[in-house]
């Protein structure tokens, strides 16, 4: 497996998902960051982006499953943006996706609740 990545940090989006059903009505923040595996050495030898992931078409395919459907768990938020990330972009040979729910409405304090899940090419 290839050691190279392109990584995408903690992207913001206003969404409705959740379990409650105040999270479909007035909607949460979530952060989102996916790290995708592919050979970067032609992309970095030749300075073309032709060569690697652009990350703006990146960002939209999350945007895309963030602005979706609404689902109940952020682990389904997840595996979603996989699905997503390895349909669209044949190079990626495997992708890590962490989904942050920010302010979650729990019982008690939290900063923020997270999945993180690694999906492969199969």
């Amino acid at each position: 497996m290839n050691s190279d990545a392109l990584t995408l940090s903690r992207m913001r989006f206003h969404s409705r998902h959740g379990v409650l059903p105040e999270e479909a009505v007035r909607g949460q923040d979530f952060e989102v960051t996916v790290r995708l595996e592919l050979p970067l050495a032609a992309a970095g030898q030749a300075d073309d982006l032709a060569r690697t992931i652009d990350y703006r078409a990146a960002h939209e395919v999350v945007r895309g499953v963030m602005a979706g459907p609404p689902r109940r768990l952020i682990e389904a938020l997840a595996e979603g943006v996989a699905t997503e990330l390895l349909r669209a972009f044949p190079p990626v040979q495997a992708v890590e996706v962490e989904v942050t729910k920010l302010n979650p409405p729990v019982g008690f304090v939290s900063a923020g609740l997270a999945v993180r899940i690694r999906r492969c090419r199969t």
